[in-house]
């Protein structure tokens, strides 16, 4: 792969999610019955943030919880070339009955993420509202899925791969642009 851009650096990553912070209190009104649920991987630090933010500008503690959606998925076998997924156990203890669930994730893409998070969600209880908050929407929809609130669009080409790097887990905030090199 050959890097073609840096999209978003630190300081970019922090402003979109202290908007996405913002927009969420907007829509709602503040905070009552919001919980946020972040998708493994990269949309768990997504959400703790997104909670931070919320805490300093509105003083309250949002609820937030993980999901792991490997058992959901319906296209493992295109999206990894192990032979049988790494399954990730979900100690679930948030309560979404009856809530405004956010759930966080760090790309758009296909949609297939977001649609096996929803499954997901719903064996755990029926929330009131499911909304999605993604810090890169880069389009190519393959399910009728949209963001309620993005970071940035990014739109792609097929042949690009969007990847994104966080402090928490990568050492680093950085959203760049990556062209797949084909060997003819």
């Amino acid at each position: 792969m050959k890097e073609k851009a840096v999209v978003l650096d630190q300081p970019a990553v922090n402003r979109a999610l202290t908007r996405i912070a913002h927009e969420i209190l907007e829509y709602h009104k503040g905070v009552d019955d919001v919980v946020l649920v972040g998708i493994k991987t990269r949309g768990i630090p997504l959400a703790e943030r997104l909670q931070r933010k919320i805490k300093q500008i509105e003083g309250v503690d949002v609820p937030i919880g993980e999901i792991d959606i490997t058992l959901y998925r319906d296209d493992l076998s295109h999206v990894s070339d192990q032979a049988e997924p790494t399954v990730h156990t979900t100690a679930f203890k948030l309560d979404i009955n009856r809530k405004k669930v956010v759930l966080v994730d760090d790309v758009l893409y296909t949609g297939r993420t977001v649609r096996a998070a929803m499954d997901a969600l719903v064996d755990f209880g029926r929330p009131a509202q499911i909304q999605l908050a993604v810090l890169i929407d880069r389009g190519h929809r393959e399910l009728p899925i949209r963001a309620d609130y993005i970071g940035k669009n990014i739109p792609t080409a097929q042949s690009e791969i969007i990847t994104v790097q966080l402090e928490e887990t990568d050492s680093k905030d950085l959203v760049s642009i990556f062209q797949r090199i084909t060997h003819t």
